[in-house]
């Protein structure tokens, strides 16, 4: 029965693949697509080859100009939600855990006004290669994570992140450099 499932959903993935590419998703290789959240605008997301999405992931570019950048076999978990009015890149390799949110802006805030009423404000995020998210991180707008660095469950991560380090709290602190 296992080989029948792995059957289905192979070609589940393969469907969803010319499915996406046809709407004009970048679609660099083969790559394994569960039931995400159907994009609205799909032209402004690239997949590296090998880059695996699990189901409930949500890609969203909020305007046409948003771009949402997945490197070489990196890993979205469960309900991963990446949130992009300009740039959210991930490295290759990259792995982020499930329930995360990724984003590059924020709205203004005023005494006098609703948040929704302000433009949002926006700063390009990147995940380096070979990170690793753990489950339930935020990582908010303008945040730099560096290469092979570790961010621990639950943290929230409000400034950037030099590389080679292990990150854990809310807001996310450095705990110590991961030995080479």
């Amino acid at each position: 029965m296992d080989v029948i499932r792995r059957a289905v959903e192979g070609l589940g993935s393969r469907w969803r693949i010319l499915l996406y590419r046809a709407a004009g998703m970048h679609i660099r290789g083969h790559v394994l697509l569960r039931a995400i959240e159907f994009p609205r605008r799909p032209r402004c997301i690239t997949l590296g080859a090998g880059a695996m999405l699990e189901r409930g992931v949500v890609l969203l570019a909020t305007c046409d100009a948003a771009r949402i950048e997945l490197g070489r076999n990196c890993y979205l978990n469960r309900h991963t939600m990446i949130d992009a009015n300009e740039l959210v890149t991930i490295g290759d390799e990259a792995m982020i855990g499930p329930f995360c949110y990724l984003t590059d802006h924020d709205h203004t805030i005023a005494a006098s006004a609703s948040a929704a009423d302000g433009p949002l404000i926006s700063k390009p995020t990147h995940v380096g290669a070979r990170c690793w998210l753990g489950a339930h991180v935020s990582v908010l707008k303008g945040v730099n994570i560096g290469a092979g660095s570790v961010v621990g469950a639950g943290c929230v991560v409000t400034k950037s992140l030099p590389a080679g380090v292990i990150a854990v709290g809310n807001p996310a602190r450095i705990l110590r450099e991961i030995a080479p």
